[in-house]
């Protein structure tokens, strides 16, 4: 009798095992984990292993909740500012069009893999070098606290206006002409719109969340898929239709782990499609210069639309590598017989390197910042965005960071109690808005991040106090470190929840930790002996 254990090729478990070996080791070397999943498919290769039915299967599913979270963050009103769109927009056509320019030069001079283009393969390539990694992103601004920062808000803009492009690519790619039902069934979608928000109102959180979203992710796909249309589009659409929603950035980060996953199949494959010869590897080399070309080009563009230099500088470093989208891509293209397969190997070991390079180049990139300060700062314009203007401090005392019920408390208790100069900074800008109606002078700014600190005037960091009232361990630490880097010496105090966090945060530079539910226990207690006190004097 026939299992589903007897069913399953035992090769892929060993691949997927030998992958996560691969990823250790390229994460331990300070790497992104994805270039040792890429050279551990390149490795199978070489040895002639073959990827079996389980890692195809899982390799799509990374593909499909991919595209299915991207839908989720599609929300307009979040890509309608011009330092967005218009950068995203400019960006794409002009790194292209450059890299085809460059592609037609290698051809001319007749060398391997490049002889074999004509236009078309060339504009393909071109438009698959325009993207950066969402993947790797959004691992760097999650390992630095910073996606809430200008700059990280800032690069997940760009990031889902290319991949709104690479989307749309691949709709055309196939090149089907949709069945009849199509149109009834884009219509039956809308009309159902309100019954899928409200089940995603009711479903609750956990599991039942991420078993929706696998659902509608792989429904969605199969939709599309049953009309004659490509299904990576139907997982897109199926994203959009509840990125409105509260939950929606709930939900695309409980995927975000089970995305990853099954992405290290998709990264697996890909390495096992092929293995790189010299032609392939001349290629990369003269491809990997075109880095510095989208790097500075980010700069140029981000600086015109009055971004700050700093915000400009990390923003454009963060978005300096080639993409997994870039993949996809020339995936769907060599499926269509547009490339060569070679094609697909080279990008694939381009993708890789730009990971390894741009990794070290981020871990840097204050000091590169910091040392190239002044030819930088050339470029920024004299009006910056709102948001983005110089912080004005003086006059400040005492800085409360994070005013949530914490940090409104020991706001309302200083200024109760005649202390002046108070300042509370918050990122939400709802919760400064709530702030400030309540006579709370409160600035919107994530003081974890260098953005905040080199937003600084000359004038400011003459206060005092530094209260730490942000909910996140890593955000306090984070805060702590950049004021002592920056130069502030005096007293630094913050929250915490649990004991072992205090040696956590005094080794960060925190002066005093507090554990709120410590001095929540003492407050019940002296407000109780206060009430007894009046009871027994009456």
């Amino acid at each position: 009798m026939e299992t589903l254990f007897s069913s399953i090729d035992y090769s892929d478990p060993i691949w997927i095992a030998i992958a996560l070996g691969f990823g250790f080791l390229s994460q331990v070397v300070g790497l992104p984990p994805l270039v040792g999943f890429l050279v551990a498919g390149f490795t199978l290769n070489y040895f002639g292993a073959e990827e079996g039915e389980v890692l195809a299967v899982v390799a799509d599913l990374g593909v499909t909740l991919l595209l299915f979270t991207i839908g989720l963050k599609l929300r307009v009103k979040d890509l309608l500012h011009a330092e967005v769109w218009g950068v995203t927009s400019v960006h794409i056509i002009v790194v292209s069009i450059l890299f085809a320019i460059y592609l037609a030069l290698l051809k001319q001079l007749g060398l391997p893999l490049f002889s074999e283009l004509d236009l078309v393969k060339i504009l393909i390539i071109g438009f698959a070098l325009s993207f950066s990694s969402t993947v790797f992103v959004v691992k760097i601004l999650d390992n630095r606290g910073d996606m809430l920062s200008h700059y990280g808000r800032l690069a997940i803009g760009v990031l889902i206006i290319q991949d709104i492009a690479a989307v749309i690519f691949l709709g055309i790619s196939e090149a089907k002409v949709p069945s009849i039902w199509a149109a009834l069934m884009i219509m039956l979608i809308v009309i159902g719109r309100p019954l899928l928000n409200i089940l995603l109102n009711k479903i609750g959180h956990g599991e039942l969340l991420v078993l929706y979203g696998l659902v509608l992710a792989l429904g969605g796909a199969a939709l599309f898929e049953a009309v004659d249309m490509k299904g990576d589009l139907g997982a897109v659409v199926f994203g959009v239709l509840l990125a409105n929603n509260p939950k929606a950035e709930e939900m695309a980060k409980t995927l975000f782990s089970l995305k990853e996953l099954f992405l290290v199949g998709f990264f697996l494959s890909i390495g096992m499609a092929g293995l790189p010869d010299s032609s392939i590897m001349l290629a990369v080399v003269l491809l990997l210069l075109g880095l510095a070309l989208k790097t500075g080009l980010f700069f140029l563009l981000f600086s015109r639309f009055k971004v700050r230099s700093r915000t400009a500088t990390t923003s454009s470093l963060i978005l300096g590598n080639f993409s997994e989208f870039g993949l996809i891509v020339t995936l769907a293209a060599v499926s269509e017989d547009l490339l060569s397969h070679d094609w697909l190997v080279a990008i694939a070991v381009l993708v890789a390197c730009s990971f390894a390079i741009s990794s070290v180049i981020n871990k840097n990139a204050d000091d590169i910042y910091t040392r190239f300060r002044k030819r930088l700062k050339r470029f920024q314009r004299d009006k910056r965005l709102p948001g983005d203007e110089d912080i004005v401090l003086s006059g400040t005392r005492i800085l409360v960071c994070g005013m949530g019920r914490v940090g409104s408390g020991a706001f309302s208790y200083l200024m109760d109690h005649g202390e002046e100069g108070l300042l509370g900074l918050d990122y939400d800008d709802q919760a400064v808005a709530k702030q400030n109606s309540k006579g709370r002078k409160t600035y919107q700014a994530n003081c974890s991040s260098p953005d905040f600190w080199s937003r600084l005037d000359s004038e400011s960091g003459n206060f005092e106090w530094v209260l730490l009232c942000m909910p996140n361990i890593q955000a306090k630490v984070a805060t702590a470190k950049m004021a002592r880097k920056w130069g502030y010496k005096e007293l630094i105090c913050a929250t915490s929840k649990f004991p072992d966090e205090e040696a956590i945060l005094k080794e960060a530079g925190v002066d005093a930790v507090f554990n709120i539910y410590a001095e929540a226990g003492v407050g019940l207690a002296q407000n109780v002996q206060q009430i007894c006190n009046v009871r027994g004097k009456s």
